[in-house]
Protein backbone atom coordinates (compact mmCIF):
# COMPACT_ATOMS: atom_id res chain seq x y z
CA UNK A 1 0.00 0.00 0.00
CA UNK A 2 0.80 3.44 -0.52
CA UNK A 3 -0.29 6.66 1.86
CA UNK A 4 -0.37 10.17 -0.23
CA UNK A 5 0.19 13.92 1.71
CA UNK A 6 -0.46 16.58 -0.43
CA UNK A 7 0.59 20.34 0.34
CA UNK A 8 0.97 23.60 -1.34
CA UNK A 9 -2.72 24.75 -1.08
CA UNK A 10 -3.38 28.14 -0.97
CA UNK A 11 -5.30 31.76 -1.35
CA UNK A 12 -4.46 33.83 -4.36
CA UNK A 13 -5.60 35.87 -6.29
CA UNK A 14 -5.90 35.44 -10.26
CA UNK A 15 -2.89 35.08 -12.50
CA UNK A 16 -0.80 33.71 -9.20
CA UNK A 17 1.21 30.67 -9.87
CA UNK A 18 0.96 27.58 -7.48
CA UNK A 19 3.00 24.06 -6.98
CA UNK A 20 1.25 21.24 -4.81
CA UNK A 21 2.98 18.66 -3.79
CA UNK A 22 2.17 14.98 -3.17
CA UNK A 23 4.26 13.07 -0.62
CA UNK A 24 4.25 9.12 -0.98
CA UNK A 25 4.89 6.78 2.05
CA UNK A 26 4.79 3.34 2.51
CA UNK A 27 5.64 0.94 -1.17
CA UNK A 28 8.03 1.79 -3.53
CA UNK A 29 6.96 5.10 -4.90
CA UNK A 30 8.39 4.21 -8.34
CA UNK A 31 5.55 1.31 -8.37
CA UNK A 32 2.84 3.81 -9.45
CA UNK A 33 0.99 5.90 -11.61
CA UNK A 34 0.21 9.53 -10.06
CA UNK A 35 -2.71 11.70 -10.48
CA UNK A 36 -4.04 14.68 -10.12
CA UNK A 37 -8.04 14.93 -9.54
CA UNK A 38 -9.63 18.11 -8.36
CA UNK A 39 -13.33 19.16 -7.06
CA UNK A 40 -15.07 22.54 -6.92
CA UNK A 41 -17.82 22.97 -4.52
CA UNK A 42 -20.89 21.34 -5.60
CA UNK A 43 -19.48 19.73 -8.43
CA UNK A 44 -17.85 16.08 -9.27
CA UNK A 45 -14.78 15.64 -8.91
CA UNK A 46 -12.73 16.04 -12.61
CA UNK A 47 -9.28 14.57 -13.70
CA UNK A 48 -6.48 17.40 -14.31
CA UNK A 49 -3.15 15.78 -14.36
CA UNK A 50 -1.21 12.33 -14.88
CA UNK A 51 2.12 10.77 -14.99
CA UNK A 52 2.86 7.66 -15.73
CA UNK A 53 5.77 5.53 -13.65
CA UNK A 54 8.00 6.02 -16.79
CA UNK A 55 7.16 9.93 -16.82
CA UNK A 56 8.32 9.48 -20.65
CA UNK A 57 4.62 10.76 -21.18
CA UNK A 58 2.01 13.08 -19.53
CA UNK A 59 -1.55 13.16 -19.49
CA UNK A 60 -3.27 17.06 -19.03
CA UNK A 61 -7.29 17.70 -19.08
CA UNK A 62 -8.12 20.17 -22.07
CA UNK A 63 -8.96 22.95 -20.08
CA UNK A 64 -5.53 23.46 -17.95
CA UNK A 65 -3.12 21.80 -20.67
CA UNK A 66 -1.66 26.02 -21.13
CA UNK A 67 -1.53 26.41 -17.45
CA UNK A 68 -1.03 23.12 -15.53
CA UNK A 69 2.16 20.66 -15.65
CA UNK A 70 2.38 17.02 -13.72
CA UNK A 71 6.05 15.66 -12.73
CA UNK A 72 7.53 13.22 -10.29
CA UNK A 73 10.76 12.87 -8.35
CA UNK A 74 10.69 8.89 -7.84
CA UNK A 75 14.00 10.08 -5.45
CA UNK A 76 12.29 12.74 -3.60
CA UNK A 77 8.83 10.25 -3.47
CA UNK A 78 6.52 13.42 -4.76
CA UNK A 79 4.84 14.52 -7.74
CA UNK A 80 4.08 18.00 -8.48
CA UNK A 81 1.34 20.01 -10.01
CA UNK A 82 2.39 23.10 -11.10
CA UNK A 83 -0.33 25.60 -11.80
CA UNK A 84 0.46 28.81 -13.50
CA UNK A 85 -2.09 31.72 -14.42
CA UNK A 86 -4.65 30.78 -11.94
CA UNK A 87 -8.52 30.98 -12.94
CA UNK A 88 -11.29 31.59 -10.63
CA UNK A 89 -12.94 28.53 -11.88
CA UNK A 90 -9.37 26.78 -10.83
CA UNK A 91 -10.97 26.68 -7.11
CA UNK A 92 -11.24 23.39 -5.59
CA UNK A 93 -9.79 20.85 -3.25
CA UNK A 94 -6.81 19.39 -5.44
CA UNK A 95 -6.62 15.64 -4.81
CA UNK A 96 -3.54 12.98 -5.43
CA UNK A 97 -4.11 9.71 -6.29
CA UNK A 98 -2.15 6.64 -7.17
CA UNK A 99 -2.51 3.38 -9.47
CA UNK A 100 -0.18 0.29 -9.82
CA UNK A 101 -1.93 -0.15 -12.71
CA UNK A 102 -2.81 2.50 -15.54
CA UNK A 103 -4.92 2.11 -18.90
CA UNK A 104 -3.78 4.82 -20.73
CA UNK A 105 -7.54 5.79 -22.06
CA UNK A 106 -8.90 5.52 -18.68
CA UNK A 107 -5.99 8.30 -16.80
CA UNK A 108 -8.90 10.28 -16.12
CA UNK A 109 -11.43 7.87 -14.37
CA UNK A 110 -10.96 8.35 -10.69
CA UNK A 111 -12.20 4.70 -9.93
CA UNK A 112 -9.03 3.50 -11.69
CA UNK A 113 -7.15 4.90 -8.87
CA UNK A 114 -6.53 2.89 -5.77
CA UNK A 115 -5.10 5.11 -3.54
CA UNK A 116 -5.75 8.56 -2.79
CA UNK A 117 -4.57 11.42 -0.43
CA UNK A 118 -6.72 13.59 1.62
CA UNK A 119 -6.55 16.73 -0.18
CA UNK A 120 -5.63 19.93 -0.12
CA UNK A 121 -7.21 23.38 -0.74
CA UNK A 122 -6.71 26.02 -3.71
CA UNK A 123 -8.71 29.43 -3.91
CA UNK A 124 -8.13 31.67 -6.33
CA UNK A 125 -9.91 34.76 -5.63
CA UNK A 126 -9.61 38.33 -6.23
Amino acid sequence: QVQLEESGGASVQPGKSLRLSCVSSGSRFDWYNIAWFRQAPGKEREAVACIPISAEETYVAGSVKARFTISRDNAQNTAYLQMNNLKPEDTAIYYCAATAHLWRDKWDVAAEYDYWGQGTEVTVSS
